[in-house]
Formats: C-alpha cells, sequence, structure tokens
C-alpha cells in the first residue's frame, strides 16, 4: 500500500494485529490526550443547536485529503519514540476500497507531516469506522510486535486492554456484568450483519461462529439512558454494539442492529436477529426532547460508542502497564450534559 502496513483485521470495535518480530526498547507509553477537536459555532447545550445538533461531528466524505491530514495531525493524542496516538473522529474508515479516503490511505502524508519521513506507518490497534477513539501507530515492527504479543496474552488471561463508553438507549438490569454470546457474519437481504447463534455445534465453531464476552459497568443513569464502560475479552465486528442489543439496551446512533429491541407496552424484548431489517434508531419523544433534537437529526444521531483508554505494556518487561486515554467527542460530551450523565 505504500508508506503503511496493516497487522491484522478490522473487526468492529478495534484492530487486531499479528506479531512481526522481536521486542525493540522504546520509552515509556503512558500518556494523556493532549488535543481535542473543537468544532466552530458549536451552540449551549441547553438550546437547540439547529442546523448544528452534533457539535464537532466531522463528515469525513466531505473532506479534502488535506484537510483529514489536518484534522488528524489535530487528533493526534500522543507521540513517542516510534508509536503515534490518534483520538480518530467518528465516521473515518480505517480501510476501504481503492480510490477511497481513509486513514490508511493518507497515512504516508500524516508520518510527513509529523516529521517522521518516509518511515512506514504500521496500525496496531484502531475504533471502527463508526467508533471515535483510540488509535495506535508504530514506525517499529519490533514495537509493533511487542505490543501485539502484550495484547494477545492478555486476552487469554482474561484481561482486558481496551475500554469504552457508550450512551445506552435504555439502563442494563443490573449495574455490572458479563455478556456472554456466540456470534456469527450472515449475509441478510444484501447486508452483512452480525447474528446471536444459540447454543453453537462444533460445526458452527468450524464454519466461523465464535464465542464472545465483555464486560460492562453502567456509570451514570438518567433519562432513561445509561453512561457504560465497556471492556471487550474477545474481538468480532460489532461485538459491543450486539452485545448491548442483547442487554436491551441498544447504544445510542446504532442505526444497524438498535431495531432487534421492540417494545410492547413499555416492556422490552428481543426480536429475531435474522430476519429484523436494519433501519434508523427510533427514539421516544421524552428522549428526543432532552437531546434538543427533531426525529429527522436524530435519524443522523452518530454512534456513542467510544474507544476511551488503552493499556500498554510498561517500557521494560517488569514495569507495570501503562495507559493512552482519548478525550470524548464534543458531541459525545454533549449528550452526556444533556442527559444528565456525570462521570465519576
Amino acid at each position: 500500500m505504500g508508506g503503511h502496513r496493516v497487522l491484522g483485521h478490522l473487526w468492529g470495535g478495534w484492530w487486531r494485529g499479528h506479531g512481526v518480530s522481536a521486542a525493540c526498547q522504546v520509552g515509556g507509553f503512558c500518556t494523556e490526550a493532549r488535543h481535542q477537536l473543537h468544532p466552530r459555532g458549536s451552540s449551549n447545550r441547553s438550546r437547540s443547536l439547529g442546523n448544528q445538533p452534533f457539535p464537532g461531528l466531522l463528515q469525513p466524505e466531505n473532506l479534502s485529503r488535506e484537510e483529514l491530514i489536518a484534522v488528524l495531525r489535530a487528533s493526534v493524542v500522543d507521540q513517542k519514540g516510534p508509536l503515534v496516538t490518534l483520538n480518530k473522529p467518528q465516521g473515518l474508515p480505517v480501510t476501504g476500497k481503492p480510490g477511497e479516503l481513509t486513514l490508511l490511505s493518507v497515512l504516508p502524508e500524516l508520518s510527513q507531516s509529523l516529521g517522521l519521513g518516509e518511515q512506514e506507518f504500521q496500525v496496531v490497534q484502531a475504533s471502527g469506522k463508526e467508533t471515535s477513539g483510540l488509535v495506535l501507530l508504530s514506525s517499529c515492527p519490533q514495537t509493533a510486535s511487542r505490543l501485539q504479543k502484550f495484547f494477545a496474552h492478555s486476552r487469554r488471561a482474561q484481561r482486558p486492554t481496551a475500554t469504552y463508553w457508550a450512551v445506552t438507549d435504555g439502563i442494563p438490569a443490573t449495574s455490572e456484568g458479563k455478556v456472554q454470546a456466540a456470534l456469527k457474519l450472515d449475509h441478510v437481504d444484501g447486508v452483512d450483519l452480525v447474528v446471536p447463534v444459540k447454543s453453537p455445534s462444533r460445526k458452527d465453531i468450524l464454519e466461523g461462529v465464535k464465542r464472545t464476552l465483555s464486560h460492562f459497568r453502567v456509570v451514570a443513569t438518567g433519562s432513561g439512558c445509561a453512561l457504560v464502560q465497556l471492556q471487550p475479552l474477545t474481538v468480532f465486528p460489532s461485538q459491543l454494539q450486539v452485545h448491548m442489543v442483547l442487554q436491551l439496551c441498544p447504544v445510542l446512533g446504532d442505526h444497524r442492529y438498535s431495531a432487534r429491541v421492540g417494545t410492547v407496552l413499555g416492556q422490552r424484548f428481543l426480536l429475531p436477529a435474522e430476519s429484523t431489517k436494519p433501519q434508523r434508531q427510533v427514539l421516544d419523544e421524552a428522549l428526543l426532547k432532552r437531546l434538543c433534537l427533531t426525529p429527522s437529526q436524530a435519524a443522523q444521531l452518530p454512534l456513542h460508542l467510544h474507544l476511551h483508554r488503552l493499556h500498554l505494556p510498561g517500557p521494560r518487561p517488569r514495569d507495570a502497564p501503562t495507559e493512552l486515554l482519548a478525550p470524548l467527542p464534543p458531541y459525545f460530551s454533549r449528550t452526556l450534559q444533556c442527559l444528565g450523565l456525570h462521570q465519576q
């Protein structure tokens, strides 16, 4: 692809890469975000924002190549040694078809603009297209290998390394717990969707069904919604979105899977995943009022799922893991304020 290498596959919330060689010595990883994009003309949260209901939300498809590079440069969380960490805007795909504007397609120019010259970037971890948050890049194959081995070992030991924030339409029945589900990719009416599988057989597992696991913790509640901390312990496309649907609490802005949650006389229930087509998320009138949104604006609501924290190994083998943090997008923070959801 020129100017970058891809390690592994993009699966919904993040990249899962593969190691390539022995480790090289790197400086400390620990950092907190230093940059956050602030939209022009954002309004007070207590009133309707007219044509700008989602402050800070970018439309990458409307950006030129140069504008996207400037956005990514401004979203750098940390640059230390061979590692560069970005706070990716929602809606930006990591990869795509030839000729499409993606993160991978502009990595060579981004490397130049960050003063790294012709060094080849590798994507180590990344949030998916509809998810905002951390992207971890490395210009050192040995560092990338070391990180991938750390992530793989952590998964085997059931230690979460990624923490997401999500706003859900609905409040989970328990304040914390885990979601376990066997999932498969299915082609439904020309659309690739993730479908739960009950009691998968050995044949199902061999044919691509995967047992998945996520931890969740409710951080705050208000207006029938919740701020939820999510920590996946497996990697599968749209895993966190589907897991929250199984809790009858779809992520706000989930226009792909939220239709699987039906309501009759105020009681929620699951509709059959195989026969439920994706549609724009429908929010009740009271929630629309709290969010200061019209129904047409709600149909454009971005997915409120943000890769907020990554745990990384310390600079030396015996050092404790450190972490990278990415601030929430402005539209996400606005939603928290409108709903009275306060981070603790």
